[in-house]
């Protein structure tokens, strides 16, 4: 029998599958007493740290009572779904886990359903049992009748269920008995997860995810499936569409800890990586150098969304990044898709531009983000849905949108989602918060957040996932309001923006260089607005006390990127650079944009 169970960690974002990890790492003592770890070791990128969330899924493995344990942390966003449906196919069981409080969301019925479909062995951990307002049995049972309408195996839902709160590090059979520890889970998972299976036979290997190292550049990690792998050994590489490379394992490591060990052979069911096979992709299989046999092809959901990348062409352009080609952009978006299966990227008749599709705003914006501190300088276009013809009939994606809010602001949700092509399913009280349940279409969900997060006083709690393509739902109203436009190039002055504060709200502060065609403001109205915002204020001889008013400005409005990917219109750019992120016209003179603006009307 191997003593070894591969698991994956999966829930809806924000329920604690990388803080449990942490207290599972600290509970097998895989560091030094006086070590100093902090929070969330495994998101240890500092996008993930200065989000709170995990974007990229990790592996490590911790050494319990003689079983090795391979725990595999998953993002919990349903953007990053692409990277969840990957990585199941190493695991042989799942932690679900699921918030005492919220229960089951959009995200939690997604990877279940994914888990279920595997085949893959459930243990359900109800966390966060020390909240306020929790209420754990009510939980459990809506798990229950999730893994029933899922149509989850007998086997399945005979799932064993642990109570406990992973911040304070217990876990317990009894959510009113707390412990000390965590290792009633542990107990769990080597009592119910199945051992990685044994399959004798010629070498089957999936590639399921990549590392890089500086030194010996591109690492394939995934689970051996069938016989054994040799350091050394030669072996064949088949890809995707069936080619067949020749190739050689030329270093093999296992996942001890954070960490990874030399080996010399690993035998089926444990997860390893291999260095020296060049010009592999996810879902490649490594196998017998005489005899290949291909696994199936991982398939993933198609994405939804697609966005316009481009060069940047502003008067400001490489003032602030090293890598502006479109040479270098381009390479640097082919290289993203090798990772990242749920991202496509199609080039444009322009050769300066790209369609990049993913799987939603976030999965966009963490790339920008990612190639923004990289030192790329790019712009991007309003994000669009991916439109089908499904049957002759132009079809779109529809999502589930959970909104929770406090009563007495419900109203006001309903209100801007019914406006958007939303439709109310489910109202039901929830603690003492109003749980709302919509089907709005993805484009109605673009510049959603903004508007609840404003009308509920940032209260209400948004998650959404995609259900699937239906008909064509008609028009939605976009940005209510025009925007406020600079004539020319120069420095802001506080003089003018005080003088022009009951036009609207500025986006920019006083003292800082702005160009013809870039974005101040928003505008009162609904038509764009041309001002003058560089001009000083005329000096005289004369000084009298009446005459002299200090300028008074509102501050500025900061947007981040996802709020500012909401906010443009078809005829607006974001100019992103790792300095600075400003929102413009495409056509940046005002003549050409009444010869061209048509277009997109």
């Amino acid at each position: 029998m191997q003593k070894i169970r591969n698991i994956a960690i999966i829930a809806h974002v924000d329920h604690g599958k990388t803080t449990l990890v942490d207290k599972i790492l600290h509970s097998c003592s895989i560091f030094r007493d006086n070590e100093q770890t902090g929070d969330l070791i495994l998101d240890n990128n500092d996008l993930e740290r200065e989000r709170g969330i995990t974007i990229v899924s990790k592996n490590v493995s911790v050494q319990y009572k003689d079983v090795k344990i391979n725990i595999i942390d998953t993002p919990g966003h349903a953007d990053f779904g692409g990277e969840v449906e990957r990585v199941l196919k190493m695991a042989d069981g799942v932690l679900l886990l699921c918030d005492a409080f919220e229960g089951a969301m959009p995200q939690t019925r997604f990877v279940t359903q994914k888990a279920l479909a595997l085949g893959l062995k459930p243990i359900v951990v109800v966390n966060k049992v020390d909240k306020e307002n929790c209420r754990p049995e009510e939980v459990y049972e809506q798990i229950f009748e999730l893994f029933f309408n899922l149509e989850a195996t007998e086997e399945q839902l005979d799932f064993p269920v642990i109570y406990g709160s992973s911040k304070q590090g217990w876990m317990s059979t009894d959510w009113k008995v707390p412990t000390t520890d965590i290792f009633a889970l542990l107990d769990a998972v080597v009592a119910n997860i199945p051992p990685a299976p044994i399959n004798d036979g010629t070498l089957q290997m999936q590639i399921t995810s990549l590392d890089y190292s500086s030194f010996v550049g591109r690492i394939a990690i995934g689970r051996v499936h069938r016989g054994t792998i040799k350091e050394n050994q030669p072996v064949t590489l088949i890809k995707r569409d069936g080619r067949i490379v020749k190739s050689r394992v030329k270093e093999l490591y296992t996942f001890e800890g954070l960490g990874k060990i030399r080996t010399t052979e690993v035998s089926s069911g444990d997860i390893c990586a291999v260095v020296g096979i060049d010009g592999f992709d996810i879902g490649d299989t490594i196998s017998d150098f005489d005899a290949p046999e291909q696994l199936p092809v991982i398939s993933i959901d198609e994405p939804t969304m697609n966005m316009l990348f481009t060069i940047n062409n502003s008067p400001f352009f490489g003032k602030e990044g090293k890598l502006v080609t479109s040479q270098r952009i381009k390479e640097r978006l082919i290289k993203e898709t090798e990772k990242n299966l749920a991202l496509k990227v199609i080039e444009t008749a322009s050769p300066d531009s790209w369609l990049v599709y993913g799987r939603g705003i976030l999965h966009l914006s963490v790339l920008i983000e990612t190639m923004r501190r990289e030192g790329y300088e790019i712009q991007v276009g309003q994000p669009q849905v991916i439109v089908k013809e499904i049957d002759g009939k132009k079809c779109e994606p529809i999502e589930t949108l959970i909104v929770d809010v406090p009563g007495e602001v419900s109203g006001k949700v309903i209100e801007l989602v019914t406006q958007r092509k939303g439709e109310l399913l489910i109202m039901e009280p929830k603690g003492d918060l109003q749980h709302l349940e919509f089907e709005i279409p993805s484009r109605g969900i673009i510049g959603l957040r903004n508007n609840v997060l404003t009308a509920t006083a940032g209260e209400a709690i948004m998650a959404h996932r995609f259900k699937a393509y239906e008909p064509w739902k008609g028009t939605i109203p976009g940005r209510s309001n025009g925007v406020l436009v600079s004539m020319e190039k120069g420095q802001t002055t506080a003089y003018s923006i005080d003088k022009l504060q009951d036009r609207g709200r500025f986006f920019v502060d006083p003292g800082v260089d702005v160009y013809e065609g870039q974005i101040m403001g928003e505008h009162i109205r609904d038509n764009d607005l041309v001002v003058n915002i560089v001009k000083g204020k005329a000096l005289t001889n004369m000084r009298a006390s009446g005459t002299d008013d200090n300028a008074r400005i509102a501050p500025a409005i900061k947007f981040s990127l996802e709020e500012a990917m909401e906010y443009i219109q078809a005829d607006e750019y974001i100019e992103v650079t790792p300095a600075s992120m400003r929102l413009r016209k495409i056509f940046l003179t005002e003549q050409e944009r009444k010869v061209k603006g048509k277009q997109f009307a």
